[in-house]
């Protein structure tokens, strides 16, 4: 249920909102907006996409928690989907969500989100070196996210999360950025997307974009967890060779997911670029608690530069010889 107000004082008006739950009470979500009468239908526009960005990523968390009070003997498609985004992405888990999402594509082969889902895990366990047949699993994320492409029609999601699966794996970057802004353009509330973009951006080495689109991501919905918007925040700053910034950013993203090897690859190669090659590898012993590969098997970036500086950040990372 969403609540608000409106009040003004000459030529000021202030705008309130608040999401709450019907079912349980429970208060979601709150902020006001203040503006001039003369910028009003400005301002009108903003609190829409505002409490859209709120409210989309909440009606999901719902939709999951009803889902797994289900009999697991009376699963739809939809409520095995469910069940597998809920899980998180972890070497230890991802099979898991992976039997789920192709036990859905089984009931239907043609829905599209499950079939990114696959395709987002079998990404994952590329990048992160979660499995020891790694072209399988590279095969599959193109093969399903193409697959995903060509049932989603218009859908935002599918959009946005097909662009950065295949942008990955070394599609052409233009036509990537190209599916993610058309996903903006019929959803601009949509913060999953701007935090992809953000990300997509990374690869294209447009690294002021990519900050500002998670930031964007970060204000339609400032509940989520801020740790994969740091690392592609921390990462942007790698690239721009602002290494002290680049580090803060990746620190607290290792901080708030700690099994996420991409942070912990940064911040390594970040340490090693100021010449702090101690913590360099004590990141690296971190790493390899997570991920056997410290040096990863795919490279999203498209401009050489930026790929060198990586890889000799984590060369030197590692105590490999320039």
């Amino acid at each position: 249920m969403l609540e608000g107000s409106i009040r003004k004082a000459g030529q000021r008006v202030r705008i309130t909102g608040q999401l709450i739950d019907a079912v349980s009470g429970i208060h979601l979500w709150a902020d006001r907006f203040d503006g001039s009468l003369e910028d009003v239908f400005e301002l009108q526009d903003k609190v829409a996409i505002s409490i859209a960005g709120v409210i989309e990523p909440k009606l999901q968390a719902a939709e999951i928690r009803r889902s797994s009070e289900r009999p697991t003997a009376d699963l739809s498609a939809y409520d095995l989907y469910l069940r597998a985004i809920a899980i998180p992405i972890t070497k230890e888990r991802i099979f898991e969500a992976l039997e789920l999402l192709e036990l859905a594509i089984a009931i239907d082969r043609h829905y599209g989100l499950a079939l990114l889902g696959a395709a987002s895990r079998h990404m994952h366990l590329v990048i992160n070196g979660w499995f020891e047949q790694l072209e399988i699993s590279h095969c599959k994320a193109v093969d399903l996210a193409r697959q995903a492409l060509e049932v989603g029609g218009n859908d935002p999601d599918i959009l946005a999360g097909t662009a950065y699966v295949l942008a990955c794996f070394g599609e052409d970057i233009g036509a990537m950025i190209g599916l993610v802004d058309r996903a903006l353009t019929l959803n601009p509330s949509y913060a999953r997307g701007w935090q992809l973009s953000g990300m997509i951006r990374i690869g294209a080495g447009q690294h002021d974009l990519a900050i500002e689109h998670v930031q964007t991501s970060a204000r339609l919905s400032p509940l989520e967890r801020m740790g994969e918007r740091l690392a592609v925040i921390g990462a942007a700053y790698f690239f721009k060779h602002q290494f002290e910034e680049a580090a803060s950013r990746l620190l607290l993203s290792v901080q708030d997911r700690p099994g996420f090897p991409l942070s912990y690859r940064y911040l390594a190669a970040c340490y090693a670029h100021m010449g702090r090659l101690d913590e360099a590898r004590a990141i690296v012993a971190r790493l390899r608690a997570i991920t056997p590969k410290v040096m990863p098997s795919i490279l999203p970036m498209h401009n050489s530069e930026d790929r060198e500086l990586y890889l000799s950040g984590l060369r030197l990372a590692v105590g490999e010889t320039p």
